[in-house]
């Protein structure tokens, strides 16, 4: 037969082997112990965005920005505003462009989609993480003559065209992982190369130049 027990008698064992002998013995024991719940419905989905921060080392903790872009009629100004967007000096990797394209007559979208493959087919720093085009029109028939546009009685349906283009680019090209949302014009004609850190340096939730 077997015995079981310690190699010495107990009246041999120092106080610390009698502490190893019977600390084997002991049941643990847990309190308010909370089994894990699963889920596995296809149809629910989680995003954690505590780990997403905005912070003044923006670059060091590589937050993602995003620039978002409406343009209607905007084929003349295609040129310049991805010449001053190529030199922007904050880490183009961390960068997705995003246009909505809307109520154009014009050749915007062709214009837009071909200087978007010229900068990402470059083989260098200037090719930007990703790029979206949303297309949706608003019915807006407000001329684009600066006159017209800016007379006040077309101030109203003009704004309110606005601010329906930008929610629905916002919307369609925000990530869980963006830090960062940067509007620009299409047809501002200079910008500094460090307008992003610039902009990041002020430490602000809402930035208005």
């Amino acid at each position: 037969f077997y015995c079981w027990g310690p190699s010495k008698s107990p009246m041999e064992m120092t106080i610390n082997e009698q502490a190893d002998w019977n600390a084997h013995l002991q049941t643990p024991v847990l309190f308010n112990h909370h089994a894990p719940i699963e889920i596995n419905s296809t149809t629910i989905n989680r995003i954690d965005l505590n780990p997403i921060r905005s912070t003044t080392k923006a670059v060091l903790n590589k937050e993602r920005i995003l620039i978002l872009t409406p343009l209607r009629e905007a084929a003349p100004y295609m040129n310049k505003y991805f010449d001053l967007l190529s030199e922007v000096t904050y880490p183009h990797e961390l960068i997705d462009l995003a246009f909505l394209v809307g109520d154009s007559t014009d050749d915007t979208l062709a214009v837009l989609s071909t200087e978007l493959d010229r900068v990402q087919k470059r083989t260098d720093h200037i090719p930007f993480r990703s790029a979206l085009i949303v297309e949706k029109d608003f019915g807006q028939v407000v001329s684009q003559n600066v006159e017209e546009r800016h007379e006040f009685a077309a101030q109203g349906p003009r704004r309110k065209a606005i601010g329906r283009a930008r929610n629905y680019l916002l919307y369609a090209a925000l990530e869980p992982e963006h830090s960062w949302v940067y509007w620009r014009d299409v047809d501002i004609v200079d910008s500094p190369k460090t307008i992003l850190e610039d902009f990041i340096a002020h430490d602000k939730d809402i930035l208005v130049p």
